[in-house]
């Protein structure tokens, strides 16, 4: 009886120090791993990628939302024909998952569809056009056009009472500014 009680009990301390050991193990990859290994790069590096291809300068948003963000990062999705290229603008951070902000852009040409089912308002930007606000799997998306470009601004559903409609309006006025600098 002893000795099956002494093997009992050595199994049980075997078992939880090797589910221990594989659990102080089993970490996450780092952002900065993980990110590139799919294509994302820094945000330079990949707006010049999408400058390039399109022979045009990007303009992004000066603004961000008014929460924390431990990483950005950017990729130009450069896919057969031009119907599916990109550029995504990542904002994330690793210690608040709900701090998940991202800006697509495509060409109007290959813009994706507003489905009336997801829109909940429309807003009009400072330049006159108007942007679209919906909600769509889990996130707040504000879409807009400007020049040949469909802008997406997402932002997800979780910090809304923190990220309005009204701050991605803002974010999307951003995008007006002087580039000279004489101020015009």
């Amino acid at each position: 009886m002893k000795k099956i009680i002494l093997l009992f009990l050595i199994s049980s301390f075997s078992l939880f120090f090797l589910t221990v050991f594989a659990i102080a193990n089993d970490k996450p990859s780092p952002y900065e791993k993980m990110y590139p290994e799919i294509g994302y790069k820094t945000v330079v590096a990949a707006s010049n990628d999408f400058e390039q291809h399109y022979k045009e300068k990007l303009e992004l948003p000066l603004r961000v939302p008014p929460i924390s963000f431990t990483h950005n990062f950017g990729r130009f999705n450069d896919l057969e024909g031009d119907n599916n290229d990109s550029f995504e603008l990542l904002y994330i951070n690793d210690y608040a998952s709900e701090n998940h902000y991202k800006i697509d852009i495509r060409p109007i040409k290959a813009q994706i569809p507003k489905r009336k089912k997801y829109v909940l308002n429309t807003y009009e930007l400072k330049n006159g056009n108007e942007a679209t606000f919906m909600r769509i799997s889990g996130f707040n998306v504000l879409v807009f056009e400007r020049g040949k470009w469909q802008y997406m601004l997402s932002i997800d559903k979780r910090v809304s009472d923190i990220v309005t409609p009204e701050i991605l309006v803002e974010i999307a006025n951003s995008i007006d500014y002087p580039n000279k600098k004489d101020g015009s």
